[in-house]
């Protein structure tokens, strides 16, 4: 006397087993790639740049905030140091950007959203898709720090030659920016 499954109802778990684990496989493998492949890259009319590392850009007719992803340029109200005097670096950097990114319009690989609600981005210049990695071309010319291990080549480069903010004295940009919080009221559109 047998009490256990039969045969035929243990192929059937084994067969709904096998089938069970290809599915989870199979959504890894998608979750996977959806992390790890690059964003689908549009193509956006530049109307604004903000600074060293931000720009406006328009999208479905909306206007659209990037920050460049990899870096961190002195703000534009930042100074830094040359030869014991202090110079406008914050808004050298922003001229840089305005000249490299020239009237767009940009290729862009879009991100994630930051706490600011900027959208985090890698934008390329035309002709697309061999142009210049903007945020590679900030670092290299010196108006930018990598904040990724993607422009750690163009930092050594920009620094050995002394390019742009590593001609002198400058204070990090995030340290900057703590050292110069503005008050929320300050932040907050003229209508709120």
């Amino acid at each position: 006397m047998s009490f256990g499954p039969s045969s035929l109802t243990q192929l059937r778990w084994r067969r709904r087993f096998r089938s069970l684990i290809a599915l989870l496989l199979l959504a890894g493998l998608a979750f996977a790639a959806w992390i790890w492949l690059p964003a689908p890259a549009v193509t956006v009319p530049l109307t604004h740049v903000i600074d060293g590392d931000s720009l406006t850009v328009k999208q479905d007719d909306a206007p659209l905030t990037i920050r460049l992803t990899g870096i961190d340029a002195v703000e534009y109200r930042q100074l830094c140091t040359r030869a014991a005097a202090p110079w406008p670096c914050g808004r050298e950097a922003r001229t840089a950007l305005e000249k490299l990114a020239g009237r767009g319009p940009l290729h862009c690989e879009f991100a994630a959203k930051d706490r600011y609600g900027r959208t985090l981005a890698a934008c390329r210049t035309a002709p697309f898709p061999d142009g210049i990695d903007v945020g590679a071309e900030m670092v290299r010319l010196g108006w930018a720090i990598a904040t990724s291990d993607a422009y750690l080549v163009e930092e050594a480069e920009a620094q050995a030659k002394r390019r742009g903010i590593w001609q002198g004295e400058f204070a990090q940009p995030a340290d900057w920016r703590a050292a110069h919080e503005r008050p929320a009221a300050a932040l907050a559109p003229p209508d709120a």
